[in-house]
This record gives structure tokens, sequence and C-alpha cells, in this order.
């Protein structure tokens, strides 16, 4: 295969749009869209009027016309809702979703692989997270329905992906182990999806689909040597990320210890061994503070295929944050205020999470204590096994009182945020609550955000995605 040496990050919620895709990939290196709460952002665009049409367009393409006419019926809104009208919300992921649910997830991915790869010949990429197990095969049918070129998954140890994606190039049913809590080696609760039942004679219909490449994020040797001896099918390469990575980071081989800033402390067990990854014979890309020239550079001589790329894609004009908090960072970033702290306690996943300060921001306390906890999208609710055999749904980020009734550690809801309506309002589509509370933003970020003053051009403060591209392969010309 034609290996990338620039892969763009694949950041969610909505930042990795299909338009920053489609910029990276028409310039010939790999765009990447983020598939986390993409059926909660197409409703939100079409409910805000698709005054573009950009995905009515794509809709149009989507090989099920009837499907096509219930969305639109269920979520556009011609011109657009009202402002402070709030969106309506599908409903939240179960192991036993409704039909309308997977009917949206499969058209919402395939719309932003679609429009993506609109106007280029070249290779597009869907990045998804492991912990995000409910919605996995639908994404990946979806994309896969649009062609997609690579499948990028971190956020866990995605060992069954490979063989899904064997099976779904022939509209197979499929099924997905899920990690529920409380579980013992006999348990086996898994979700199930069957194309046919969803999508009628699509065997018939559309024939064999494209096998994507995929590529796991990892962040040691050991998991990457496990992958490719368990995996359920084939691995291509491996995408390695270190600490500095924005939004959710690998936790640290070992017991927790803290910084005096209270982030987490990465030791010598948490470097990655490199000549052992090569020893597997496959590619990979390095990721989390290789986003320079030198970056670059370093990485082809360490024997790596190029290097994968978010915090500089994040703050371009084509990616998916609110444009006003994006011209903030920015100026504060050009005069040496931005600040990222990793906080071991922010995400409901138990990961360490990368969050960017801001006033206004979930990162503020008295922001995050006049939040009422509300949980109405769900991704990161943790399953467990109930007292009668069966799967509960929890989040350390709702209200504590309900986390405890189920059995949740009190403990653990302490200081989590709630990371689905903070990065939807990133993105723009903040939810305006009944009595006219408006979610505030979540802002992620890796640590090397200090070197955008590198790619901004003088007595500006925006950037294109084509300038980050020029900045990193030498071929900017600021003259």
């Amino acid at each position: 295969m034609d290996l990338p040496k620039i892969i763009q990050g694949g950041m969610g919620i909505a930042i990795s749009n299909w338009r920053l895709a489609q910029a990276v990939s028409s310039q010939g290196y790999l765009g990447v869209v983020s598939s986390t709460g993409v059926g909660h952002i197409m409703a939100s665009r079409l409910m805000d009027g698709d005054l573009e049409g950009h995905l009515r367009r794509a809709l149009s393409h989507f090989p099920y016309p009837d499907v096509t006419e219930r969305i639109l019926e269920s979520y556009y809104v011609p011109g657009g809702i009202p402002a402070g009208q709030p969106y309506k919300r599908p409903p939240m992921w179960t192991v036993k979703p409704p039909k309308a649910l997977n009917e949206l997830t499969v058209a919402a991915n395939f719309a932003e692989v679609f429009l993506a790869k609109e106007g280029h010949a070249n290779p597009v990429g869907i990045n998804l997270l492991e912990k995000l197990q409910l919605p996995t095969m639908a994404s990946l049918y979806g994309a896969m329905l649009a062609g997609v070129d690579y499948v990028i998954m971190g956020a866990g140890i995605p060992g069954q992906v490979p063989g899904i994606l064997d099976q779904l190039t022939t509209h197979q049913p499929v099924s997905y182990r899920l990690d529920v809590l409380g579980t013992d080696r006999n348990d086996d609760f898994r979700i199930y999806f069957e194309p046919e039942a969803i999508f009628p004679d699509v065997s018939a219909k559309l024939g064999t689909l494209k096998r994507p490449y995929f590529l796991p994020i990892i962040s040691s040797a050991v998991l990457a040597m496990s992958l490719v001896k368990r995996a359920t099918g084939r691995i291509d390469g491996f995408v390695i990320e270190t600490p500095i990575a924005g939004g959710h980071n690998a936790a640290p081989r070992g017991a927790l210890r803290l910084n005096e800033q209270g982030e987490p402390i990465y030791g010598e067990r948490d470097e990655i061994d490199l000549d052992k990854i090569k020893s597997l014979g496959l590619p990979f890309w390095l990721a989390g503070g290789y986003g320079t020239p030198e970056g670059l550079r370093l990485a082809l001589e360490q024997g790596a295929a190029g290097i994968q790329v978010g915090t500089m894609f994040a703050y371009c004009n084509e990616s998916g944050m609110e444009a006003t908090i994006k011209q903030e960072l920015i100026k504060r970033t050009l005069k040496g205020q931005a600040s990222i702290h990793t906080s071991p306690t922010a995400s409901p996943t138990g990961f360490p999470f990368k969050v960017a300060k801001m006033e206004g921001s979930l990162s503020e306390q008295d922001v995050y204590e006049g939040r009422v906890r509300f949980c109405d999208m769900g991704y990161l609710r943790h399953l467990y096994k109930t007292d009668n055999e069966r799967i509960g749904y929890r989040c350390p980020a709702e209200p504590e009182d309900l986390y405890a009734k189920k059995g949740g550690d009190p403990a653990d809801a302490e200081n989590r945020l709630c990371l689905c309506n903070g990065l939807m309002s990133i993105a723009g589509f903040p939810q305006h609550r009944p009595d006219g509370y408006v979610e505030p933003p979540l802002i992620t970020s890796g640590d090397k955000v200090r070197d955008l003053e590198q790619i901004v051009k003088p007595g500006q403060t925006s950037y294109s995605a084509l300038d980050v591209l020029e900045y990193l392969t030498g071929a900017r010309n600021d003259g």
C-alpha cells in the first residue's frame, strides 16, 4: 500500500470533520474524520438547517432512500431551529438499539466519509474509540458503505475489529463482545449488528465492500505484539502515541503518581520500544509531539512511515471547532498564555484527559460547579452487570446520587466532566436546556499547542490545513 507520510488526527466530537479531512486528503496525505458522536452531529446539523446542503447531498447518495427520508423527517428543519431552542437528541445507545438509531449511525458515518472523499481520488480514514463500543459496528459499516480506506482506533484494545471488518465486507451478521463491570469468566455480553435485517437485500444490491486498512493506536510494544498475535484478523500497521498528545492518553504503567500540578507522571516503563515494534514488520506512524518538520524527519529516521498530527489541525480554518473559541485559543497561544492540564479525573473513561484552560469553559471550577449534572447522550456510560444478570448503564459524570444508586463508587464521580456535552459545545452545537441553561464547552488540546506560533503568519490569527502541511513538509514560502 502507498503509505501517507502525514496522518491528520481523528479528533472528536466533530473537530476532525469532513471539511478538514477533505482538505488534507486532497493534498495527497491521509485526512481522517471522527466517528465519535457523528449521529448526534448530523442530527444537529440538520436541525440547524443544513444551509449549504452538504448533508442532504451526501444522503442523496445513500443506497437506501427510505432511510434518508426517515432521517430527514425526524431531524431536518428548513432554515434551522430558532436560536436557543434545544436540539432533539437521538436515543442513547444500549445493547439493543432501535432500528432507527442503527440507521442514523450508519447514514451519518456514510455521509461524513462521502463528503471527505468528494472531489479527489485519495484515501480517507475514520477514527473511532474502542471505549465507545456500542456504536462501533454500525459506524464501521456506514464508513465502509462510503468506501473508507483506513480505520484508526484507540482508547482501548481493539482486537475484535479486524475480524468484524472482514465480515462486514460481505454484509455478514457481526457481534461485539462488551466490556461489562462485575462479570466473571463465564459471562459473554454482546451487541449484535445484522446488515440484512436493517437494510434488506443489501448483499445483492451492493455486492462485496472494500476492506479498509486497520491501524490501532497503541502506546506500548507489548500491546502491538499482543494485537498481531491475538486479533481476529489482519492488523495493517500502528499509530504509536506518546502521552503529550491531545484528548485521551494511555494511563502510566504501574501505580499512579501525580506531579505538583496534579498530572500523571510518566516514566521509563512508558517509553516505547520501537525496535520490538519494527520487528513485527508492519508500518507505523509516530504521534504526540512529532508535529514539526524536525519531528517528521526524526520519525522517518527511526523507521516510521510518517507521523500523525492532531493539535495543529484542530485550530485550522477547516476544523470543526467553534470559530470564536478557535480564535481565542490561537490568540492566547501567540501571547504565550496557552495552558494545558492533563487531568487524571476529568474523563468518565478513567483515562487521563487533556484539558485546555479558558474562561467560560468547564476547565474553570466555578463553571464546573455551576453545571447541573445531566446525561442525555451517554456515549461514555459504563456497562455493569446487575443483580438480575442483565446490563445496566451508569456514568461517573451523571448525577452523583443516581450513579451511587446504580452501584457506582461515589468517589469515582468526583470532578468528572461531561465530555459528551462539553465536546458538542466546542464543536458549535451546545445544548440549550429548557430552563435556559446553555452547556459550556470543554476544550482539549495536545501539549504542542504552543507550536502554533510557527504556523500562524505575522499579523494573522488564523491558518489553513494547507499551511500546516506546508510547514510540516518544508514546502512553506512566507515570502
